[in-house]
């Protein structure tokens, strides 16, 4: 695996922290303006609507301030949690939402107990409310962005809420040009923002509370994480594949079926797949690749033979024939046998290797050697490929089909209940 220095690993830890906390520090300083601005307003013009977008962006401050402890709390590593704070971002979400119902509440709590009172103004107040009504949306789609880069709950959070006050400024604005008119719309835009702000804190509630209960990350990131793993060819057929979202980072746990059962090989080939879903996917904190070996349905063994009758030789690579015989793991059985000659037999040199060479083409799961050629050249080509090597004292071909079929069966006696 390719590793980085501390201090390349560290910058890159920081640097969406302190764009996040850029971009919430926008948003506060921001929301205090507007607050300072459309309270100032609607003193001079009496408008409950007004007065009522004044005291959401009023809470929009105190969520601005959440939204910063946030980041900074969910950025803390400790070891009493070791998978991390980042769920700290949806519970601040959360309190977002519900300071959002509280705003709600409390506008058409005004709207339906007060009369209000208005009071005469200038077309200047007109042209003020419309030079604001897009501010909170470039504001609300900036923090979506940088919150979506960086899967940042509380910043998407904020920022919805903030495209949404577009909404509730317009209507400000249209109550206001009735006002100037003589229109008494102004209880009824109350009420209306007091809905559309409900329905956009319900809708930052719904998805924390998802990430809060350990929901599934989306399907398209899935099917991604998916694509990864089976590019490897190490890899027969993934099993499952789950992820979880924890504030704006991701947890992922699959389990796979290799074509490798050696346990150093199947090792790298699942760190392989974590380190490409790391490169790819982003934000992803941990990655954890469980491996199972391809399930043995058939067993094929290599003989040496002195003869086609079926002979075992006492030498390994002056044997004129190997045979092999498959046999049917599950049903205990032996299958087929095919017979081939010694294409090495005549070498002088590395005479041994060269017939373990050409073992490997025919693909035996286990070599039967009458002699031990343990520590051996030949043994070790074979063990490099996985295969196993044993002695036997079997004499022919025959024996050995007894004596294998006999431990698979002893072997699924065992197995069953």
């Amino acid at each position: 695996m390719q590793g980085g220095t501390p201090e390349k690993t560290a910058m890159i830890t920081r640097m969406p922290e302190s764009r996040l906390l850029r971009v919430a520090t926008y948003s506060l300083i921001i929301n205090i303006g507007l607050v300072l601005t459309k309270l100032g307003l609607s003193v001079i013009t009496g408008s409950l609507a007004l007065r009522a977008d004044g005291i959401h962006s009023f809470v929009d401050v105190f969520m601005s301030v959440a939204l910063i402890v946030g980041i900074l709390i969910s950025s803390r590593k400790s070891s009493r949690y070791p998978y991390g704070l980042y769920k700290v971002e949806n519970l601040v979400s959360i309190v977002i939402a519900f300071l959002v119902f509280l705003t709600a509440y409390e506008i058409v709590l005004e709207a339906l107990s007060t009369d209000g009172l208005q009071v005469p103004y200038g077309g200047w107040v007109l042209v003020i409310v419309a030079l604001i009504i897009p501010v909170p949306y470039l504001l609300g789609a900036y923090e979506v962005k940088v919150g979506k880069k960086y899967y940042s709950p509380s910043l998407i959070a904020d920022g919805k809420q903030h495209k949404v006050d577009v909404l509730t400024a317009s209507i400000v604005f249209f109550a206001l040009i009735g006002q100037y008119l003589g229109y008494p719309l102004d209880h009824v835009a109350a009420i209306v923002i007091a809905i559309f702000v409900f329905h956009s804190g319900w809708g930052i509630l719904k998805d924390s509370m998802r990430t809060l209960l350990d929901a599934s990350v989306d399907y398209q990131t899935l099917d991604k994480i998916r694509s990864i793993i089976s590019s490897d060819p190490m890899v027969k057929n993934i099993v499952s594949v789950t992820g979880r979202s924890s504030g704006r980072y991701i947890f992922v746990e699959a389990v796979v079926t290799l074509l490798e059962s050696d346990f150093d090989k199947a090792h790298h080939a699942t760190e392989r797949s974590e380190g490409k879903i790391r490169k790819i996917v982003p934000n992803v904190d941990r990655v954890l690749i469980h491996y199972e070996p391809e399930e043995t349905t058939h067993l094929r063994y290599a003989v040496p033979l002195q003869d086609l009758d079926g002979t075992i030789s006492l030498h390994f690579g002056e044997a004129p024939y190997f045979a092999f015989i498959d046999f049917n793991v599950k049903a205990g059985r032996f299958e087929k046998q095919d017979i081939v000659p010694n294409e090495a037999k005549g070498e002088e040199r590395r005479k041994g290797i060269l017939v373990a060479k050409m073992l490997l083409a025919h693909h035996p799961d286990i070599v039967l050697t009458r002699k031990s050629i343990s520590e051996k050249g030949p043994e070790c080509v074979l063990q490099a490929a996985n295969i196993e090597v044993r002695e036997t004292g079997a004499e022919s071909v025959t024996e050995i089909i007894r004596l294998v079929e006999q431990e698979l069966q002893d072997g699924k006696a065992v197995e069953e209940p």
